[in-house]
C-alpha cells in the first residue's frame, strides 16, 4: 500500500499495519486527527483514558498480558510530562510499548505548552524516536515498533503539530528482523558451569521474567538434577503443576523454604538480575556456588556476583547443560527426595483475629483465593497490603500477574487492571489496591473500566492510612495521627460511578459479596475494612 495522504493518517495506517488494533490514550491538539483516523479509517479501537499516564499503564500492561506492542497516544508539553512516573514504570518493568507523542510546532518555540521532549523522555529511561519529515513516517513508526521489541521498554514517537496537515508519499515500512537475541553458550565459561553443577549435592533452580519462554526446558533440567524450582515474583506461577515447586524465592518465601535455600549450594539462576529482594540482600546467596544464565549482558553483576556467568537464552542452555550432564553419566543429586513440598509453600496462617467493625486481613486473603475465579488475571497496586498478596493469592501462570511498584509508586494500579482487562476480554482481571493507591489513581479510571464494561474485579486494603509511613511512626512509639485519613466510602464511591461496591466489616459481609461475585456485571469493588495496626508488615 502507498501513494499520498496527510501525515496524521499516515501515522495510524503505519500503527495498524504493525498489527495494532488498540490505542490508548488522551486526545489533544498534536495527536486528535491521527486517533480519529485510526477509528475511522483504519478500523482500529481507541480506548481513552482519563489522565494521561494512564495511557502508558494501560498499554503497558496489555503488552504484558497479550504478548503484543502496546500503543499509547498523548498530546504535547503538559500531556507528555504528566506521563513521567507511568514512564519510569513501564521502563523498569520491561514493558514494550510505543507511545505516539505530540509536539508543538517548530515554529513557534513560544508555544505555551512547548518543552525540551526528548530531554524529559531520557530522564525516565524511555527510548526515543523523532519524526523526521513527512516523507519518513513509515521509516520512523518502523524504527519505534522494532526498538520497543527488541530493546523491551517504552519508545516515545515524537510528532510535531505542524506536520499533521502536511502531505507526503507513504510506503510500508517493517523492519524484517530475527528477534530473537541470545545464543548457545560455549567455551571455558559452560564447562566451569557444567562442572559446578555436576558436584552440587543440593542445587536448586531459580528462573526470573527472562526466563518464562522456557519453562519446559528448565523442568527437563530440573528433573535431570533432582532439583527444585523457584522463581523471582516476575515469574510467579511459572512452575504451578511441578511437584517440588517452591515457589518465590527470596524475601517471599515460607520460613521452610527459606531455610531450604539456605541449605542449597549451587543456585542456577535463569532470566534475572537477582536484586536485593530476590537474594535477601545477599544473605540467601552466601556460601553457595552461582551460575547466571541471561540474554541480557546488562542483568549481571548488577548487586551480586556470579561465580560464573553465560550470556545466552535460557532454553537452548538448560538443554546443553543436560545434554553434557548426559554424555558424563552424572547421577542425580537427590535433593528433592528430602524435601515436603507442603509444608515448603504454606505461609504462617494470620490470627483470624480482628476488632469490632474490622475483618482480619490475612483470613480474607484466603479466603479470597477460593472463591476469586480461577482463570483470574492478577493486578496489585503499591501499598504493605501487597506482600500477603503475592504470597497468598494463586496466578495460572506468570503472564496473568502484573504489579506496578517497579518504581516504588502507588496509585498505578487500576490503570494497569484496564489495560489487562482490553487484552483479556474473556477473563476476569483481580486488582488488588490500598486506600491511598485509589485515592491517588484509581478513582481517575474506575469510570472508564465501567465505560468499557470490565469484568473486574476490585479488592481495596483500606486501612484508612499510609500504612508504611504508620508503621514506622509505631515502630518509634510516636504518634501516627498524621498518616491516618478518613476517607469516604469506596463501595459507595463504586456505586456512585456506575459500578458496583461491597463494604466488608464483617466475616458474613464478605460472604456476601463473594456471593454475588457470580451474578457480578460490570467493574466490582470489594472494601476491606482494616485496622492500621493489625495489617502484616511488608516481607522486604
Amino acid at each position: 500500500m502507498s501513494g499520498q495522504s496527510y501525515v496524521y493518517q499516515s501515522i495510524a495506517r503505519a500503527v495498524k499495519d504493525h498489527g495494532s488494533k488498540k490505542m490508548f490514550g488522551l486526545m489533544g491538539d498534536a495527536n486528535l486527527f491521527m486517533v480519529d483516523s485510526f477509528v475511522r479509517d483504519f478500523g482500529g479501537d481507541f480506548i481513552p483514558a482519563a489522565h494521561e499516564g494512564s495511557t502508558i499503564l494501560m498499554a503497558a500492561a496489555y503488552a504484558h498480558v497479550s504478548g503484543h506492542v502496546g500503543v499509547a497516544t498523548v498530546t504535547h508539553g503538559p500531556a507528555l510530562s504528566n506521563c513521567v512516573t507511568a514512564l519510569t514504570e513501564a521502563v523498569r518493568s520491561h514493558a514494550m510499548v510505543v507511545v505516539l507523542a505530540g509536539d508543538t510546532p517548530a515554529d513557534n518555540p513560544r508555544h505555551l505548552q512547548s518543552i525540551d521532549q526528548r530531554e524529559l523522555v531520557k530522564v525516565t529511561g524511555a527510548g526515543f524516536v523523532q519524526l523526521r519529515t513527512p516523507a519518513t513516517v513509515g521509516e520512523d513508526v518502523a524504527r519505534a515498533f522494532y526498538r520497543a521489541r527488541i530493546e523491551r521498554r517504552p519508545i516515545v514517537l515524537n510528532m510535531p503539530a505542524d506536520f499533521m496537515w502536511q502531505q507526503a508519499d507513504f510506503a510500508i515500512q517493517v523492519l524484517n528482523v530475527f528477534t530473537k537475541p541470545g545464543g548457545v553458550a560455549e567455551g571455558d565459561a559452560l564447562d566451569n558451569a557444567i562442572g559446578m553443577i555436576a558436584s552440587a549435592r543440593r542445587p536448586l533452580i531459580l528462573a526470573g521474567g527472562g526466563a518464562i519462554h522456557a519453562r519446559d526446558e528448565l523442568v527437563r533440567l530440573a528433573d535431570r538434577l533432582e532439583a527444585p524450582l523457584a522463581t523471582t515474583l516476575r515469574a510467579k506461577g511459572l512452575f504451578n503443576d511441578h511437584p517440588y515447586n517452591i515457589d518465590i524465592f527470596g524475601t517471599l518465601s515460607t520460613p521452610e523454604a527459606y531455610d531450604l535455600i539456605a541449605k542449597s549450594d549451587c543456585i542456577i539462576c535463569f532470566g534475572t538480575a537477582l536484586h536485593d529482594f530476590t537474594t535477601d540482600r545477599g544473605k540467601l546467596m552466601q556460601d553457595k556456588r552461582i551460575v547466571q544464565v541471561d540474554s541480557d549482558p546488562k542483568a549481571i553483576g548488577g548487586g551480586l556476583h556470579p561465580d560464573v556467568a553465560l550470556i545466552a537464552d535460557a532454553g537452548l542452555t538448560a538443554k546443553t547443560i543436560v545434554y553434557w550432564l548426559d554424555e558424563a553419566e552424572i547421577q542425580p543429586s537427590g535433593f528433592t527426595a528430602e524435601l515436603d513440598t507442603a509444608s515448603l509453600t504454606a505461609h504462617l496462617p494470620g490470627s483470624g483475629k480482628a476488632p469490632e467493625g474490622y475483618v482480619n486481613y490475612v483470613e480474607a486473603l484466603e479466603r479470597l483465593e477460593t472463591a476469586l475465579p480461577k482463570d483470574r488475571v492478577l493486578v496489585t497496586d503499591g501499598g504493605r497490603f501487597m506482600t500477603e498478596v503475592w504470597c497468598r493469592v494463586s496466578v495460572p501462570n506468570p503472564q496473568s500477574f502484573m504489579n506496578s511498584v517497579n518504581f516504588g509508586a502507588i496509585g498505578l494500579g487500576l490503570q494497569e487492571a484496564v489495560g489487562a482487562a482490553v487484552a483479556a476480554p474473556d477473563r476476569p482481571v483481580v486488582l488488588f489496591s490500598g486506600d491511598g493507591g485509589f485515592m491517588m489513581g484509581g478513582i481517575n479510571e474506575f469510570n472508564t473500566a465501567v465505560r468499557l464494561g470490565l469484568d473486574l474485579i476490585i479488592i481495596i486494603a483500606n486501612d484508612a492510612a499510609y500504612g508504611a509511613e504508620h508503621i514506622q511512626f509505631v515502630d518509634r512509639q510516636m504518634d501516627p495521627s498524621l498518616t491516618q485519613f478518613a476517607w469516604p466510602s469506596f463501595a459507595g464511591i463504586a456505586n456512585a460511578l456506575g459500578g458496583t461496591g461491597f463494604e466488608v466489616r464483617s466475616g458474613g459481609d464478605l460472604d456476601e459479596a463473594l456471593d454475588q461475585l457470580a451474578r457480578r456485571s460490570g467493574p466490582v469493588l470489594i472494601e476491606l475494612r482494616l485496622d492500621p495496626a493489625d495489617v502484616p508488615r511488608m516481607r522486604i
